[in-house]
């Protein structure tokens, strides 16, 4: 058996990658479950990033500002002044009450100090993808100017990820996809993508290949199963993104992709 030619070529990003931070353990996309990440031991993150009214990067899954702060309404219409005062953690537990929104400035600052890396996935907010995406871009580049690895940008918006091209080409990008679509891969190709994020639940094999045919990596979210991850391991998966940070806490202090571990066990065998 050979080795699957996506584990031979250079990667910088760690296999194991903390979904929103710890996103279910703290409230997501704040520092407060970053560093709950951190602290079992991963040491790459997803998060989302859009646009304040006044054009300020920060972290926020949702269009609207309910379900994951005491806010009202779409975050698009609020400055970063007011959107900082909002309390992004009470929603999630006592323990967390006060914890704020987090600018996607802070959020480097905090990532280079400690040496950890991120998959920032372009979140626009509806009817603003290619300002968003120019903008997240431009941000990014200076942000991490002096870091010899720069964020994953990824997006479910073409568009958003097109802006991100055109203004800042030598940043990395991945196509974000919630099924699988056939013209997927030449679409990631276009954009010069070095990797696919696919819904979990359509990667297999046979797709995980083909996305290494094309040149590219093959990540999958949201996987917070111990058998799937381990048969998509086995299927090549280079990444993989999860909730489940306590119950994964072993494999992502060990570092080492476990597709490596596995095919050589089966070499063994």
């Amino acid at each position: 058996m050979t080795m699957p030619a996506s584990h031979l070529a250079p990667w910088p990003y760690p296999c194991w990658i903390a979904h929103r931070g710890a996103g279910t353990l703290a409230p997501e996309n704040t520092l407060a479950a970053f560093r709950l990440g951190a602290d079992h031991g991963f040491a790459m993150f997803e998060c989302d990033v859009k646009l304040s009214a006044d054009g300020e990067p920060f972290l926020l899954h949702d269009a609207e500002l309910d379900r994951t702060t005491n806010g009202q309404g779409a975050s698009a219409l609020l400055s970063w002044d007011a959107l900082s005062r909002l309390d992004a953690g009470s929603w999630h537990g006592r323990a967390y009450a006060g914890e704020p929104l987090l600018r996607l400035e802070a959020l480097a600052r905090w990532l280079q100090g400690l040496g950890l890396m991120v998959n920032l996935e372009i979140k626009p907010n509806p009817g603003d993808d290619t300002r968003t995406g120019r903008v997240v871009a431009e941000r990014v580049a200076a942000l991490w100017a002096r870091s010899e690895v720069k964020p994953l940008l990824s997006s479910f918006s073409v568009a958003a990820l097109e802006a991100a091209m055109l203004a800042q080409p030598e940043l990395p990008r991945a196509l974000l996809l919630d099924r699988w679509q056939p013209e997927g891969i030449d679409e990631a190709t276009r954009l010069g993508c070095c990797a696919m994020v696919v819904h979990q639940a359509f990667l297999n094999d046979r797709r995980i290949e083909a996305i290494h045919a094309a040149g590219m990596k093959s990540l999958a979210y949201t996987v917070n199963d111990a058998e799937r991850a381990g048969t998509l391991w086995l299927s090549g998966l280079d990444g993989m993104v999860t909730d489940r940070v306590d119950l994964f806490e072993p494999q992502a202090r060990l570092g080492a992709c476990p597709g490596l571990s596995l095919a050589l066990d089966v070499l063994i065998a």
